[in-house]
């Protein structure tokens, strides 16, 4: 259980990075990191911390930890996923950003942001025509764009099998 002194630190920290102090905040992160390494909530912090400060490689064990350790509320833990996803995808980690993203994707269905990372690291793995499904129908469900929309129905066939000729 955190103290009261601790959870003021956390919020302090969340607040500096919203106030692009990102250095500082992954200061405080790091030692809150070394009193309470089971506490998915500053695990989750300090790795987007990381991800912040370019500093992806660091990011990663830290939003595993997260992940494992349970006890992220669902928005957080959605954002573990795509940040550990991208993450993963962002250093060359494709197979394993699969994985995340795919698990990710399974939990949260309707995250187009996961969709799409996915849908980019199955581009990285050459697996195309998978890639181009995904994207192309995160592009039909999502786009106000009413050149899109008009095609939307075409786009949909097409985005089962880019090489089908008719």
């Amino acid at each position: 259980m955190m103290t009261t002194q601790d959870n003021i630190l956390l919020k302090s920290a969340i607040k500096m990075r919203h106030e692009k102090e990102f250095k500082a905040s992954n200061r405080i992160l790091k030692k809150l990191d070394a009193k309470y390494p089971l506490n998915a909530n500053i695990q989750y912090q300090y790795a987007w911390s990381f991800d912040i400060l370019g500093q992806e490689r660091e990011a990663v064990p830290h939003y595993y930890a997260a992940i494992d350790n349970n006890g992220l509320e669902s928005v957080d833990l959605e954002n573990a996923y795509l940040g550990l996803g991208s993450t993963l995808r962002s250093i060359g980690s494709y197979d394993e950003s699969l994985d995340i993203l795919s698990k990710g994707t399974e939990l949260f269905p309707t995250n187009n942001a996961l969709k799409v990372f996915k849908g980019m690291t199955l581009y990285n793995l050459k697996r195309f025509k998978e890639s181009s499904t995904i994207l192309l129908q995160c592009l039909i469900e999502t786009s106000e764009d009413t050149d899109i929309k008009s095609y939307a129905k075409a786009l949909g066939l097409y985005s089962q099998d880019l090489d089908q000729t008719f």
